[in-house]
């Protein structure tokens, strides 16, 4: 299985500011002008997404409660806190998926948790292994992550070849892991590490 490439064609990575472009897709940290865009994305696929989606909060399905999350969003990057990025064509603004890094644990882990999702009229073609590696590239060479680590609810087939063609690597099974439509369910967990970051240390 071949890594993620050592650097992703880019356009700026500055405070507040991501653009990432692969092939087919670029991928970006929103701003909070793009609510009403996120929350179309959201509702549309809400059927689709929430078998492996945890609960909810109020106000979800809200144009406001995306404005503050997407601003939420900006403040977490500068914080150095997460990456949450949306996936929209190269050639088109509608919004495709969406790919986040969350829990930012620096010091001597530099690690992190990996998100995402895709809308279902794009699954099957490639989109989302695309995205995650564009990502990916950017985590570990711009944010100098040494461990990405994964979960996937086990019946989720798609997620565990999506995550095997990456080169993560399977590591366990936590039992009741998340709550996750419904119920607390088992996952599996895995992780991708870099191999060019040799000690801690920030290259933004």
């Amino acid at each position: 299985m071949s890594a993620p490439p050592s650097d992703p064609a880019l356009c700026d990575s500055s405070p507040s500011v991501v653009s990432i472009h692969s092939a087919r897709l670029r991928l970006y940290l929103p701003a909070p002008s793009l609510a009403k865009a996120v929350l179309k994305y959201y509702w549309e696929n809400r059927d689709h997404l929430s078998p492996w989606s945890p609960p909810t909060p109020p106000g979800y399905y809200t144009e406001e409660f995306w404005r503050l999350r997407l601003a939420a969003n900006r403040a977490e990057y500068v914080e150095d806190r997460s990456l949450r990025l949306l996936v929209s064509p190269a050639d088109a603004e509608n919004i495709i998926g969406s790919v986040a890094f969350t829990e930012f644990r620096r010091g001597p882990s530099q690690a992190c948790h990996l998100g995402y999702g895709i809308d279902q009229a794009h699954e099957g073609n490639g989109l989302m292994t695309e995205a995650l590696s564009a990502a990916i590239a950017f985590v570990f060479s711009r944010l100098a992550m040494h461990r990405i680590e994964a979960a996937y609810v086990p019946d989720n087939q798609r997620s565990a070849r999506a995550l095997e063609r990456l080169g993560f690597v399977i590591e366990g099974q936590a039992r009741d892991y998340l709550f996750i439509n419904g119920k607390w369910r088992d996952h599996v967990l895995t992780s991708l590490t870099n191999p060019n970051v040799t000690e801690p240390g920030l290259a933004r």
